[in-house]
């Protein structure tokens, strides 16, 4: 796992949702066969860590109670872990992640910072695993009412800061964790451009940063049809690995998608290329 932390090539996570409510793939994934097959199939195609989530986070989306959200990801995890699959457990719930990395998951990624549970920094730092810290501001039925910033960027990296003195503070050692700008949480679609525009601020902090834009509706509207259509969510794959190769380039640590075997081989031909870099836009002024 330090080897996927600290090493020279981007990382690629593949999502796994075995929810029957998620945006992209709901239900599609809720057999426990189903999704067994499509992780290690997402693993062989590349992905350096699965990502497996029971509880959607979509705009709007209904919590489920941590019972559920077991019952959903843990046979799940200990079947991938059996096959040799790493995994990653997408979980704002201590309990739940203390349950995933006892069987068998090795990183968790925290939409919520530690925000939305007090006791995962207890959970994350007691097992020395890695923790994804994501930007947030609320849960999945009220976020998009919080997306309001002066300025998107400088305000984000502060909350992000603020989230990783907390895991530092709780005990969490500083080569274990990474942050996530929250692409689409509390965000309009002019704050993920600018995000993207200017991800070296976040890097800045010094944490490895992962980008997670995959099939997202931004990206869906950018894509309109002559009728004023966004893109449906099955056909912004391109768009998707767009975004993932312009992250990298800009030096994010990895990038969390649906589609890996598309997602690898437009990073192999950036590495191939000799993994040119690209700086941040240039100001108008400010990051609204």
């Amino acid at each position: 796992m330090t080897e996927l932390l600290r090493g020279t090539r981007p990382v690629v996570m593949g999502v796994l949702n075995v929810t029957p409510d998620s945006f992209s793939d709901g239900g599609r994934y809720a057999d426990l066969d189903a999704a067994v097959e499509h992780g290690v199939r997402l693993y062989q195609e590349g992905a350096d860590l699965i990502d497996v989530g029971g509880e959607s986070t979509r705009p709007g989306a209904v919590r489920v109670d941590a019972e559920t959200e077991s019952a959903r990801v843990l046979p799940v995890v200990r079947a991938l872990a059996a096959a040799g699959v790493p995994m990653s457990i997408d979980t704002t719930r201590s309990a739940v992640a203390d349950a995933a990395l006892a069987a068998g998951a090795s990183v968790v990624n925290d939409v919520s910072g530690g925000l939305a549970d007090p006791l995962m920094r207890t959970v994350v730092a007691a097992a020395g695993c890695p923790w994804i810290l994501m930007h947030w501001r609320g849960h999945s039925d009220r976020m998009q009412d919080l997306a309001h910033y002066h300025d998107v960027v400088g305000e984000v990296r502060t909350e992000l800061a603020a989230r990783v003195d907390d895991a530092l503070a709780a005990g969490v050692a500083a080569d274990k964790i990474i942050v996530d700008p929250g692409i689409g949480f509390a965000k309009r679609p002019e704050h993920n451009w600018r995000l993207t525009a200017n991800l070296s601020d976040l890097i800045s902090l010094g944490y490895p940063v992962l980008f997670a834009a995959s099939r997202k509706s931004y990206l869906g509207r950018l894509l309109t049809d002559a009728a004023g259509t966004p893109r449906p969510v099955d056909q912004r794959a391109a768009a998707t690995i767009a975004t993932s190769v312009l992250a990298v380039a800009a030096g994010a640590w990895g990038v969390r998608v649906h589609d890996v075997r598309d997602t690898v081989d437009a990073l192999a031909v950036w590495q191939a290329s000799g993994s040119p870099r690209v700086g941040p836009a240039e100001s108008d002024g400010g990051h609204r």
